[in-house]
């Protein structure tokens, strides 16, 4: 079993920056996929960013070159780096691996960005 936990959200102002922590622990070998997405109210989830073990990133459009994410494969932990917060990117963010077919999700973390 694969579990995860996020910290670092929170109420910023428009402008503002965030950096959000998550830690995996258990059975998770080092060729996963991890991630983050978030989820608005009365939204579907959706992929903010996703960071393979080789470095590689990808990111939604809505977020490119304001956020960035990054891990440690040695201390199986992925953070995202959030800059010039928007209204808009207020959400319930979510730390996510996929690991041998198979999805794990942290619990979430609420981002409140206000105007």
């Amino acid at each position: 079993q694969v579990q995860l936990v996020e910290s670092g959200g929170g109420l910023v102002q428009a402008g503002g920056s965030l950096r959000l922590s998550c830690a995996a622990s258990g059975s998770l070998g080092s060729d996963n996929i991890m991630g983050w997405y978030r989820q608005a109210p009365e939204k579907q989830r959706e992929l903010v960013a996703v960071i393979v073990s080789t470095g590689v990133t990808n990111y939604a459009d809505s977020v490119k070159g304001r956020f960035t994410i990054s891990r440690d494969n040695a201390k199986n932990t992925v953070n995202l780096e959030m800059n010039s917060l928007k209204p808009d990117d207020t959400a319930v963010y979510y730390c996510n691996t996929l690991y041998r077919f198979k999805n794990y999700w942290g619990q979430g973390t609420q981002v409140t960005v206000s105007s």
